[in-house]
């Protein structure tokens, strides 16, 4: 008997034991999710600092980048990514240069950053206590490679090498890296997707791009990605557009002789929310239609855009206002196809950017075009910087009408303009190079490289 009650005896101490356990992590359970009822704020929304990225590139886009610091001070904290020591000793040396006070300006190393830092880097999100967290998605280098397996299936075990390589694995680790320094909780995706083709009203409703969102994540439905966008993001309604710009295009225009190397129809290059019941559309006017061969895709691309967005309704069932934006003059160039082109040559194509049943070869010419327009803008507290086109062929009355645009959507914003066109050659823009940081609760130690 002696023995039977010791047994007992033991096994209430461990049911007793396994409770409290229980209890305390149930507890802990409830204390981690107590107010995190996280969401995707607005660009609109009051920024609490305001990321870029610098890489050795060349003075041109290097000027770029100074002049949207420029337009930034005095409005906003301003945060600068690097990959390596020394490149962030280049860059506080040529800021400095270019008469930018540095000590102003927080650096950080991140060994996946890279200049497009929006798309690779941490989508971040807030709740009600102001408490910061970011989505992990995947990387996929805007779904290249998947492009060219679709393509090339032959040659499938080495897209998947290239795919696996050590750089694109430090590019999908640059929102991780952000999230660490900002000790916020990340909160993990299995979805691919960049955050250049993110807009939301901040109230739960999210713009996608079917060009993009579904070229990315082919065994995806849109159900499952809607409800991946509710489960991360709190995301109550996504509205579906067909198709960006055409000169977004990943690679060759269908039906044309344009090339473009653009991230295939980002929705931040043709549609974005002014506030949350307001959205601004890219648009060709009747009277442009003509002008260029490009403008007409463009005219049908925005129209079936449009045709969406106005029966579409916001987080409580009301419509949105919308406001056609004209889009500027296509700017075009003539390039070679070569074997082997730079990042920066931009008068060159290499030859692996062909589609397999391509007749172009090496030593032929093609036009290029750049990834031009006016929604590739940055709002950050109480400043607006966009692009500006009158020095490569857009014409000062056109532009006038789209500021005028502008000073209506934004009425409370300074407007900045600047030259974005090294971007726009590489397939971006302001937007692109920029991401927001929304205001949260500071922790009190922050990981500092």
């Amino acid at each position: 008997m002696p023995i039977i009650r010791f047994i007992f005896a033991q096994k209430s101490l461990i049911r007793l034991v396994f409770i409290l356990l229980l209890a305390l992590f149930t507890n802990n359970i409830f204390s981690q999710n107590k107010g995190n009822h996280f969401r995707f704020p607005a660009e609109f929304e009051q920024q609490q600092a305001l990321w870029l990225s610098w890489e050795n590139e060349n003075t041109a886009i290097q000027t770029t980048i100074s002049k949207i610091v420029e337009g930034l001070l005095g409005k906003v904290p301003i945060k600068i990514a690097t990959s390596t020591a020394q490149i962030q000793k280049s860059a506080r040396e040529t800021l400095y240069k270019m008469g930018l006070d540095v000590s102003i300006i927080q650096f950080h190393i991140l060994p996946g950053s890279r200049l497009w830092i929006r798309d690779n880097g941490a989508q971040f999100l807030v709740n009600d206590e102001k408490d910061l967290a970011t989505v992990d998605f995947n990387w996929s280098n805007y779904g290249y490679y998947d492009w060219l397996l679709s393509t090339r299936p032959q040659l499938a075990l080495y897209f998947a090498a290239l795919k696996m390589n050590s750089q694109e694995n430090l590019y999908s680790d640059t929102d991780k890296e952000m999230a660490s320094i900002m000790r916020a909780r990340r909160i993990k995706s299995e979805l691919v997707m960049e955050g250049g083709s993110l807009e939301t009203n901040g109230k739960g409703v999210l713009i996608q791009s079917e060009q993009v969102t579904l070229q990315r994540n082919p065994d995806w439905t849109k159900e499952e990605i809607e409800q991946e966008y509710l489960r991360v993001m709190n995301i109550k309604k996504v509205i579906w557009l067909k198709n960006g710009t055409a000169d977004d295009t990943r690679s060759f225009i269908p039906n044309n002789g344009y090339i473009s190397f653009g991230t295939g129809g980002h929705t931040d290059e043709f549609v974005r929310f002014a506030n949350a019941n307001t959205i601004l559309l890219a648009w060709i006017d009747e009277e442009d239609i003509n002008k260029h061969p490009l403008n007409r895709i463009n005219h049908l691309r925005m129209l079936e855009n449009y045709n969406i967005l106005k029966d579409a309704t916001d987080q409580d069932g009301k419509p949105f206002k919308i406001i056609k934006v004209p889009l500027p003059d296509v700017i075009e160039w003539t390039a070679e196809i070569v074997e082997k082109a730079g990042d920066m040559e931009f008068d060159k194509v290499e030859s692996s950017r062909l589609a397999p049943d391509d007749a172009r070869t090496i030593g032929d010419k093609v036009t290029r075009v750049a990834s031009v327009s006016y929604l590739n803008f940055l709002v950050s507290n109480g400043v607006i910087i966009n692009a500006s086109y009158t020095n490569h062929g857009t014409s000062a009355a056109h532009e006038d009408k789209v500021k005028a645009i502008f000073k209506e959507a934004f009425p409370n914003l300074e407007q900045v303009w600047i030259d974005a066109l090294p971007l726009n050659r590489m397939g971006g823009g302001i937007h692109c190079i920029t991401l927001q940081e929304p205001l949260h609760k500071m922790p009190e130690k922050l990981n500092i490289p």
